[in-house]
């Protein structure tokens, strides 16, 4: 059986994290393999830049020091968790994957082909057979990530609203211009509801 990589992409408070787990269960009844991954994050030396990443105030880091750190982290996550669980006939789920440093760093004014030139650099290009484009109306995301974490935000969540419009705007372009990749997911609802729209948008790739 050949692995399949999967990203669930979205804004703050989307819901990634919450139905990405979900999906991994609906998968694996199904019969395959999952393995469950995040980013930053997922590796050792992923997890280490992720501390550095999401810690601290939001002006810790240049956005040109941002997205050399994503895509360091990112070159440690694909070597030594995603490729080698992908090698092995796994399906990966990975929360956040290229696309979000594409929308959040590159909403901040970096050319996206200065950080696609860093993923093949770093990650060699490795992109998602299927990459869930989880949406929500503008503002709904920002309110349910602070009901979340309880007021309280990490560096990319305490930006301001035109920030994360700014973020919306560019998953957006990047699902225009990538739509045999990227499939968005209406994320309103039950969470039963959007976990059977993942899978729905899976159909094509599910054995």
């Amino acid at each position: 059986m050949s692995g399949r990589f999967v990203s669930l992409e979205g804004g703050e408070g989307v819901g990634k994290s919450t139905q990405t787990a979900r999906l991994a269960e609906a998968l694996e009844a199904r019969g395959l393999h999952v393995v469950v991954t995040r980013e930053p994050g997922g590796s050792e030396g992923a997890e280490a830049i992720r501390g550095l990443l999401m810690q601290g105030e939001v002006t810790r880091w240049s956005p040109h020091a941002e997205a050399l750190l994503f895509a360091a982290a990112r070159a440690d996550h694909v070597e030594k968790r995603i490729r080698p669980a992908i090698e092995a006939g796994h399906w990966v789920l990975c929360d956040r994957y290229i696309d979000s440093t594409r929308a959040y760093q590159g909403g901040q004014g970096i050319d996206d082909a200065a950080i696609l030139a860093l993923h093949g650099f770093g990650s060699k290009g490795l992109l998602p057979d299927r990459t869930l484009l989880l949406t929500l109306p503008e503002g709904a995301g920002a309110d349910r990530a602070l009901e979340r974490d309880g007021g309280v935000a990490d560096r990319f969540g305490a930006r301001g609203p035109e920030f994360h419009a700014e973020v919306a705007a560019a998953f957006a372009r990047i699902a225009d211009a990538e739509g045999d990749r990227v499939r968005r997911v209406d994320a309103r609802g039950t969470p039963e509801d959007v976990t059977q729209r993942l899978i729905d948008a899976l159909a094509d790739l599910l054995p």
